[in-house]
């Protein structure tokens, strides 16, 4: 019986259940794609990071290293399983080619290494720990998917040649996020190139317990060991490759809660369309002594059947696009051991996604319990209660056409029922506008303030090279007597000690310098001025549980002194523990030095970059668009398309559920429009008046929704902007995108699906639907 019911009704209302299954099946997809997505990326990471044993504690140091004070540390300490120290051989990207590409415009601090011998191994693509025989070469897997090199090509490095025998994954270094890279080369090799480039050391330790992770840092640090350079540790390493995937699933799962809220609105719409439609012979079905649950179940039926096999293909849909979106995950991070898994955590999605929808249907269906059988025989529909304000009266009416002002009025005084579309409505702004605004901010000159980077045209970074001091002032001289440069900040990193409220001390690395003249955007405060203050990074902040205004001891030439936190600020650059202050030291050691410069003439931005990398090849130089480009490039441009595709999917929902509301609207008034009609209102008359409340909601909803982007769509980009460490952020807004052509957009679209929803007015006949 059930099934010829359901055969039945689907025929009758193909277009209707079409959508709803559409919606049901998108939603069960986008779920089902969010956990196979997970499962396999958190399996994949744990998978290469256990083959690899990536390290649990590095410390990055250039300089000198004590063999000795590390060994007998390492022995002596309770947390560590094992040590070891690697030797990294950075060069100037010039002398790295690549069958027939440079690597000279390379952002990245390119070198070689040779195979660790006790963990931290680089990995070949079926997983293997690679050994490189003499004359070959084992590439980042970065460079594969950029096109700069296949197996076999020829390779040059520092005019020794080489052969590409493979590519690697390096759990350390293979997220854009990393400013290394490592190329594989045998130890002979690397012996040979020793002289053609400055060695920078990887002191890492793995622990017997990583929860033992703090203590360890705080013992390593009290034990005054090589520090010179950034400090990374496991969870570090962990987030920065889960970094550009994570986002991508975020997004999915954003995507799919919004859809799954469109997917219920529109299972209330058609359902309440369809209670509308079978008034009549629902009150029969109560006259005759049928159950209600009997009635309950019929309805019940139909959208287990619309749930199951929504849910069944956007099931199988997601099989369809998932190895589309795990190809990034398995070329740089190879299978999950957990795959197997992921097919089950895809269906419990989907499972709870139809679960779901039966519960929410049937709570729907408890409002037959209000139906008269009398009522429902007599007048074949609900007899809306008049809750028409008395205030707004017709013949008071003075501004409006009067079937505008009864579209409005309408909208007003059953506010209940319009409340879904606007939620719709609401939801679809959400849509359209957030992925512009995100796009227009993380593609404006001024996102690298968010970053922990100034606003500049071009940055020096001179580090990883010996003399560091008496180089960074012979650029500076240069830029002296440089008639193109306008301005320019000269910023130096050197490690102090942090003095601990329980007197233990900690390394902190301090940026000194004008922090003025390129400034960075704060989450709270403002950049140090005083000799005396102090600004620190997020992480720092909340590692050292200081906000603005407190105060923090630091040991600077062995003395110690107090200084003022004046702001907190969020970076992304040196495993994000940095600070910054604006007191002279000239004791502790230079670790690297950075010169934003701003030029008279921004257009020669490029041609001065290549003039100071020619004159200062021990120097890094870098427009800061290029530095912007090659680090985010790829990010900027999948939320560019985001954005587009944003856009185009919200106006299909406003038509799509516009037209569902105005059917369902038609059918449930079929009795008031017949009282119009005898009253002498023309077909076009009440079509007006219908496309004036769908303005109206529609007006509501853009102008709320926009009001939620731009504060609540703000707070949640917020949060996955400071996934990449951008902790502080607002939005860059195109006004003209956002508040004019976005909302005319989804006007014209939401009065074309008005006008087709409304097509039906005109076969209402005054007999058929008026009855005594």
């Amino acid at each position: 019986m059930y099934y010829k019911l359901i055969k039945n009704d689907f025929q009758k209302s193909k277009a209707v259940t079409l959508t709803t299954v559409f919606f049901v099946a998108a939603a069960a997809m986008l779920v089902s794609l969010a956990m196979i997505l997970v499962i396999n990326l958190t399996g994949a990471i744990d998978s290469m990071m256990t083959k690899a044993e990536t390290p649990h504690f590095m410390q990055m140091h250039a300089g000198e290293v004590d063999m000795d004070r590390l060994n007998v540390f390492a022995e002596e300490s309770e947390f560590v399983e094992e040590f070891q120290v690697l030797e990294f051989l950075n060069l100037e990207g010039a002398r790295i080619v690549l069958a027939d590409s440079s690597l000279a415009q390379s952002l990245q601090d390119n070198g070689v290494s040779r195979q660790s011998e006790k963990f931290d191994y680089l990995l070949g693509l079926d997983d293997e720990i690679l050994t490189a025989e003499d004359g070959e070469l084992f590439v980042p897997i970065n460079y594969m998917r950029d096109g700069l090199a296949v197996v076999g090509d020829s390779a040059l490095i520092s005019g020794k040649e080489f052969t590409v025998a493979g590519f690697l994954r390096d759990s350390q270094m293979n997220s854009t996020l990393s400013s290394s890279k490592r190329l594989l080369v045998s130890d002979n090799d690397f012996e040979e190139l020793r002289s053609s480039g400055s060695i920078e050391y990887l002191i890492e330790f793995r622990l017997n317990d990583l929860s033992d992770l703090g203590d360890f840092e705080s013992e390593y640090n009290a034990a005054g060991l090589e520090a010179n350079g950034p400090t990374i540790t496991y969870p570090l390493f962990r987030l920065i490759n889960s970094i550009s995937d994570g986002m991508m699933i975020a997004v999915i799962l954003l995507v799919s809660i919004m859809v799954v809220l469109i997917a219920f609105v529109s299972i209330r719409f058609t359902l309440l369309a369809k209670i509308e439609e079978d008034y009549c012979e629902i009150g029969v079905m109560k006259a005759i002594g049928l159950r209600l649950s009997d009635i309950k179940r019929i309805y019940l039926a139909k959208y287990a059947a619309i749930a199951l096999i929504g849910s069944a293909i956007g099931y199988a849909l997601s099989f369809l696009f998932k190895d589309l979106l795990l190809v990034n995950i398995r070329l740089f991070m190879g299978e999950s051991d957990n795959a197997s898994l992921a097919p089950l955590f895809g269906a419990l999605g989907v499972f709870i996604i139809a679960l779901t929808i039966m519960i929410y249907v049937n709570r729907v269906l408890k409002r037959f319990k209000k139906i008269s059988a009398a009522e429902a025989i007599r007048f074949g529909m609900a007899r809306g209660k008049s809750n028409t304000s008395k205030r707004l009266l017709l013949s008071e009416n003075k501004l409006f056409n009067p079937n505008i002002f009864l579209g409005v009025k309408d909208v007003l005084a059953r506010k209940g029922l319009y409340a879904t579309m606007l939620v719709v409505l609401i939801i679809s702004a959400f849509i359209m506008i957030i992925p512009q605004n995100l796009y227009n901010t993380i593609s404006s000159e001024n996102f690298v303030t968010y970053m922990g980077i100034g606003r500049s045209d071009m940055r020096i970074d001179i580090q990883q090279t010996d003399n560091i001091s008496e180089k960074t002032a012979e650029v500076a001289d240069k830029i002296e007597t440089d008639g193109d440069i306008a301005s320019y900040a000269l910023l130096t990193t050197k490690t102090f000690d942090v003095i601990m409220e329980d007197g233990s001390t900690e390394r902190i690395i301090i940026e000194l310098g004008n922090h003025l003249e390129f400034p960075l955007e704060y989450t709270e405060g403002s950049a140090p001025v005083a000799e005396n203050e102090i600004s620190l990074s997020d992480i720092n902040a909340r590692e050292l549980e200081k906000v603005t205004g407190d105060s923090i001891a630091l040991l600077v030439n062995g003395v110690e002194k107090d200084f003022t936190i004046s702001g907190v600020y969020s970076d992304v650059t040196n495993g994000g523990k940095t600070a910054k202050a604006a007191f002279v030291d000239d004791t502790a050691e230079t670790m690297w030095s950075i010169i934003n410069i701003e030029l008279a003439d921004a257009l020669k931005v490029e041609s001065k970059a290549r003039e100071y990398q020619d004159n200062f090849g021990f120097a890094k130089v870098s427009a800061i668009d290029e530095y912007v480009l090659q680090t985010y490039g790829s990010t900027i441009s999948s939320v560019g398309t985001a954005a587009y595709a944003a856009a185009a999917i919200a106006l299909f929902i406003c038509v799509l559920v516009t037209l569902l509301f105005m059917k369902m609207l038609v059918a449930k008034e079929r009795y008031a429009i017949a009282v119009m009609k005898a009253f002498g209102y023309t077909t076009r008359d009440i079509r007006v008046q219908f496309a004036s409340r769908a303005v109206f909601v529609l007006l509501i909803g853009v102008v709320t929704g926009t009001l939620l982007a731009n504060s609540l769509g703000q707070l949640l980009a917020g949060q996955a902007i400071a996934y990449v460490g951008a902790s502080s952020f607002s939005f860059t807004t195109n006004p003209v995108l956002s508040y004019l052509l976005s909302p005319l957009l989804m006007l014209s679209f939401v009065m074309i699906a008005t006008v087709a929803g409304t097509a039906d007015i005109a076969q209402i006949k005054i007999s058929e639907n008026i009855k005594e």
